[in-house]
C-alpha cells in the first residue's frame, strides 16, 4: 500500500492572486459607498481605517489606498514589506474596535475553526463598523443542482483535498462551506447583523431557464417555511432573512459577499 503524499511544511492561508477579481471590485465599490455614508452631496469622502485579511498579493489594499483609506494589510505570507503577520487560525494581533471596516475575502472557507475567525473580525471592528467577507457561494442554483446530483457542493468537492495532519501549517483549501444561515446566526451571536448580501459574476448564467424553474417550484414552499406556523412570531426577522436569501447575489453569484454591521 502506498502512503499518501505528504503536505509541504508550510503553505500559507492566503488568497494569493495576480488579478483584481470581481469580488474585490464589488468590495472596493462598497467601501467607497461606505466612505460617503451620511455625508451631504459633494462632500469629500471619509478616510476609513481598514483591515485587509488575508491581504494576499496586496491588490485590494492598493485599490483601497488609492481611495484614500488607511489600510492595514495582514497575512501569514509576507508578500509586501508592510504586511502585518497574522494567522487566521489564532486570535488576531489587533486591539478591540481598531478598525472601521474589517475585510476577509475568500479566507473563511479555508479555516478549521471559521467561528474563531468571524468572532475575531467582529471584535476588531468598531461599533457601527462593518465586517465584509466573501466566500464561494454554496447557495447559488448551480451549487444546489450539483449537490442534488452528486452530493457535493460547488468548489467543495472532497476528492481533491489533501489529508493534512493536525498542526501542520498548510492551506487545507475549501473545507468550511459557509452559507447565509450559519453566518447570520453566528454574526448575531457575536454582536453583528447582516446588512447586505452582494455578489460577483453569475455562475453558469446560461442555465437561467432551469434556475427560474427551480425558483418557481421552491418559492411557495420557502414562504411557508418562513412565515407560517411556528415561524410566525419572528416574522420581521424572517422577512429580512427571506429577502437576503432570495436576492440575485445569493441565487446566482459565484462568490457571495456578506456585509455585517457591528452593533
Amino acid at each position: 500500500m502506498t502512503s499518501p503524499p505528504s503536505p509541504p511544511p508550510h503553505v500559507a492561508f492566503s488568497s494569493h492572486r495576480d488579478e483584481f477579481t470581481g469580488y474585490m471590485r464589488v468590495v472596493a465599490d462598497h467601501v467607497a459607498a461606505l466612505s460617503r455614508e451620511g455625508l451631504p452631496p459633494g462632500a469629500a469622502p471619509r478616510s476609513l481605517d481598514i483591515l485587509d485579511l488575508p491581504a494576499g498579493g496586496g491588490q485590494l489594499t492598493a485599490a483601497l489606498r488609492q481611495q484614500g483609506h488607511r489600510v492595514t494589510p495582514a497575512d501569514i505570507n509576507q508578500a509586501q514589506p508592510d504586511f502585518v503577520p497574522a494567522d487566521m487560525t489564532k486570535p488576531l494581533p489587533f486591539a478591540d474596535a481598531a478598525f472601521d471596516v474589517a475585510i476577509c475575502l475568500e479566507g473563511i472557507e479555508h479555516m478549521i475553526d471559521p467561528v474563531l475567525l468571524l468572532r475575531e473580525l467582529i471584535r476588531v471592528t468598531r461599533p457601527g463598523g462593518r465586517v465584509i467577507l466573501s466566500t464561494p457561494n454554496v447557495m447559488n442554483f448551480y451549487s444546489r443542482i450539483q449537490y442534488l446530483f452528486t452530493g457535493t457542493l460547488h468548489q467543495f468537492c472532497p476528492a481533491t483535498l489533501r489529508d493534512i495532519p493536525p498542526g501542520v501549517m498548510a492551506d487545507r483549501f475549501h473545507i468550511a462551506p459557509t452559507d447565509y444561515h450559519r453566518l447570520r446566526y453566528l454574526a448575531d451571536y457575536f454582536g453583528a447583523d447582516v446588512e447586505a448580501v452582494l455578489g460577483d459574476k453569475w455562475k453558469r448564467a446560461a442555465l437561467l431557464p432551469i434556475y427560474l424553474l427551480i425558483w418557481a417550484i421552491g418559492y411557495p414552499w420557502a414562504r411557508r417555511l418562513f412565515f407560517a406556523g411556528a415561524a410566525e412570531p419572528w416574522r420581521a426577522r424572517n422577512q429580512r432573512i427571506f429577502s437576503h436569501i432570495n436576492s440575485p447575489p445569493a441565487l446566482f453569484s459565484r462568490s457571495i459577499v456578506f456585509v455585517l454591521r457591528k452593533r
